[in-house]
């Protein structure tokens, strides 16, 4: 039996982690804790073959400004960890990083294809804490004690947080929305959840770059959620230069029409973790 334990509390990915091994309760057991003070650092992780390190601040929940908080979370608490989990004898760290570290999505209009060679480029303070967490960790990296990084796109689902549900929203009550040519990497949290769950069966080291098996057009996605309650929303096509120029004013309108798209052979695996595709995670996430 695999012994896993998930930092962060009620995470969202780390709750959808638990909910999905819980498939084989005579294969994983599945703790959570919280390191929202320093009770953690008494505990004895002995127990666990791997620590899945899902705490941290998100980009939206502290100000911009504020560095020093997302270093102390995302960057120094995700390496005391991992530390305390090598010299307690784990042998995996499961480290939650983002395509973030790559910079912000492409303007409206252009395309943003991410590669195995294509450099870190971090354009804020949680991107930055992503890329410095990243190189503490590797030098805590060997045989014995095993760091994986996953570099997600936006993972999304039942209940997630983000722009998923507010495109949702948009969805359900608006009867247009406007016809934009892009292309985004996004995983689905059931997909997520199989790959986490192959990486530590096969005992996995390095960086790896999960998504789905198909791109996303944020358009074609809106109507998909559409469909899924029974409602046409009409897509209306010439919408392009408007939204560049509103671009200018808000950085939401590239973040939600732009592109940000990991090249697929870059998240090919040995075993299959892609077990739906954009349509049935749709359906799902809006049942």
């Amino acid at each position: 039996m695999k012994r896993i334990l998930i930092t962060g509390a009620n995470s969202y990915t780390g709750n959808a982690i638990t909910q999905y091994l819980s498939s084989w309760p005579e294969k994983y057991h599945v703790s959570s804790i919280s390191l929202r003070n320093d009770s953690w650092k008494s505990e004895n992780f002995s127990a666990f073959d791997s620590v899945i390190h899902t705490a941290g601040l998100a980009h939206d929940s502290t100000k911009s400004s504020d560095k020093d908080s997302y270093f102390r979370v995302n960057s120094q608490l995700a390496f005391d960890t991992a530390r305390k989990a090598m010299n307690d004898g784990v042998s995996q760290f499961i480290f939650m990083s983002s395509s973030i570290v790559y910079g912000k999505s492409a303007s409206i209009g252009h395309e943003k294809i991410i590669t195995r060679s294509t450099p870190l480029n971090p354009e804020s303070f949680y991107g930055e804490s992503k890329v410095k967490a990243e190189e503490m960790l590797s030098t805590l990296d060997g045989d014995k004690f095993r760091v994986c990084v996953l570099r997600c796109p936006m993972i999304y689902g039942k209940n997630c947080r983000g722009n998923y549900p507010v495109l949702s929203k948009i969805a359900r009550r608006l009867p247009i929305f406007p016809k934009v040519k892009n292309k985004r990497s996004m995983l689905y949290v059931k997909n997520f959840a199989e790959f986490v769950r192959l990486i530590i069966e096969n005992s996995e080291r390095g960086i790896f770059w999960p998504q789905n098996g198909e791109y996303t057009n944020t358009s074609d996605m809106v109507r998909m959620i559409a469909e899924s309650h029974g409602k046409n929303i009409a897509v209306i096509p010439g919408c392009e230069i408007p939204l560049k120029i509103l671009a200018r004013f808000s950085g939401l309108v590239n973040k939600a029409f732009g592109s940000l798209a990991y090249d697929m052979s870059l998240s090919d695996y040995r075993e299959n973790y892609r077990l739906y595709d954009l349509r049935t995670s749709i359906e799902e996430s809006e049942a």
